[in-house]
């Protein structure tokens, strides 16, 4: 499974954080959440907290399902 990649996280004058993926918003967090995600993702490796946060987990059938033939167009 490839190591996520591609998250950024903004924190705000607010006290919320807004977490995005691509250039696109995944998640907003506030209050008590917000904190426990700033805490964890100093902590750790950053991208693969923003995964775990917005549930942006690969589970490698991504691309089998891709190429099903039900899903072409």
């Amino acid at each position: 499974m490839p190591r996520p990649h591609g998250f950024t996280y903004e924190q705000r004058a607010d006290g919320s954080v807004v977490i995005t993926h691509q250039g696109r918003a995944a998640s907003t967090l506030r209050g008590g959440r917000a904190e426990k995600f700033l805490a964890e993702v100093e902590s750790g490796d950053a991208q693969l907290v923003m995964a775990r946060w917005t549930g942006a987990y690969k589970f490698g059938n991504e691309r089998t399902a891709k190429n099903h033939p039900r899903n072409r167009r």
